[in-house]
């Protein structure tokens, strides 16, 4: 089949790695776009994608969000025109998902988290849904994914592209970071999205007290430009922002701990064996209480819940994840078998 794959977000990358070598693996031709948003496209050059870049986000605004989505599915719209595309693949790009059904194309969605209204679209859109085990049934059926459409994974999917993850001896050095202090990764809320409060005040109280400790040293990964001006009170103090993008994994190996207002980092950490904190201010998902209740992340709900600030020593054991690569592309293999798209 000629599969196109849209990379919309910087985890997408990671996750999407060893789907695609497994899809070429097996014979499939692959048509790769991404996105300008975080290191998407920086990433996607790391891993060489052989991939397009088209359109962007729309910034903090919701509206311009909205509209930026739509002119993004006109864009993936004319790319794609006469490539005879058997099946469009993401992890819920909602511009894709829409450029796909307009010119009649199977679409596949895979996604871990419930609370997002935007699944609205997508669930009723798609062809096929895959989610992870955790994801509650009820949210499925809220947002329009029938059972004859809905797959389901075992584990969760950080465990997918980290199954094969070897750490890089002395990652942490070569970004010049100092190895005698407690190294904290920190990662701002997406508070433009339609699924987070618009402002977590606690991060602010939590910046204070990361930089209060001479003996931590905090790597700050802002989501969008903007971000980067959250730590102009912090400047020449033990605060950092990479220039350019960083092997998440790796880095996520090498700190002794992770604190993060999304999911992905997080869970990325519980997989890995480093200290994960959440500091997300909206709703859990629940592949995140399924790694809270393995002991796994920890919630940072109050300024008494702040990690304590040492180094971790030795890390957990990992998250094993064996099979699910083929599990879950045979899912999405599936949902094109048999299907006619108007190509």
């Amino acid at each position: 089949m000629n599969i196109w794959i849209d990379l919309a977000n910087s985890p997408q990358v990671l996750f999407f790695r060893p789907i695609i070598s497994h899809l070429r693996s097996l014979g499939h031709e692959l048509v790769i776009t991404t996105r300008h948003y975080a290191q998407t496209v920086e990433l996607a050059d790391v891993f060489a994608l052989n991939h397009t870049p088209l359109g962007g986000h729309g910034g903090r605004s919701r509206s311009r969000a909205v509209w930026s989505n739509w002119e993004r599915s006109n864009e993936l719209r004319r790319f794609v025109s006469g490539r005879k595309i058997s099946m469009a693949l993401s992890h819920n790009s909602y511009s894709q998902i829409l450029a796909a059904w307009r010119m009649g194309i199977p679409a596949v969605t895979a996604t871990d988290y419930e609370h997002n209204p935007l699944n609205h679209l997508a669930f009723r859109l798609a062809t096929r849904v895959i989610v992870p085990q955790a994801f509650p049934q009820g949210m499925l059926q809220r947002f329009g994914a029938g059972s004859k459409k809905v797959r389901r994974y075992s584990g969760i999917k950080e465990q997918i592209y980290l199954q094969d993850f070897e750490p890089e001896k002395d990652y942490a050095a070569r970004l010049g970071l100092p190895r005698d202090k407690v190294l904290v990764v920190l990662r701002p809320p997406a508070d433009w999205t339609v699924y987070h409060p618009k402002r977590n005040k606690l991060m602010d109280r939590l910046m204070e007290f990361l930089s209060a400790d001479p003996n931590t040293f905090v790597v700050f990964l802002p989501r969008i430009p903007d971000q980067r001006s959250m730590i102009d009170p912090w400047k020449g103090m033990n605060v950092w922002i990479p220039d350019s993008a960083v092997d998440g994994p790796n880095l996520i190996w090498a700190a002794d701990l992770v604190i993060s207002a999304g999911g992905t980092m997080n869970r990325e950490a519980a997989v890995l064996g480093t200290p994960s904190y959440t500091i997300f201010a909206g709703r859990l998902a629940g592949v995140d209480e399924f790694l809270l209740n393995k002991g796994r992340m920890k919630v940072i709900q109050n300024v008494e819940d702040f990690p304590p600030l040492r180094r971790s020593g030795e890390k957990h054991d990992r998250l094993k994840g064996e099979n699910l690569l083929s599990e879950l592309t045979l899912m999405m293999l599936e949902a094109a078998q048999g299907s006619t798209g108007k190509h």
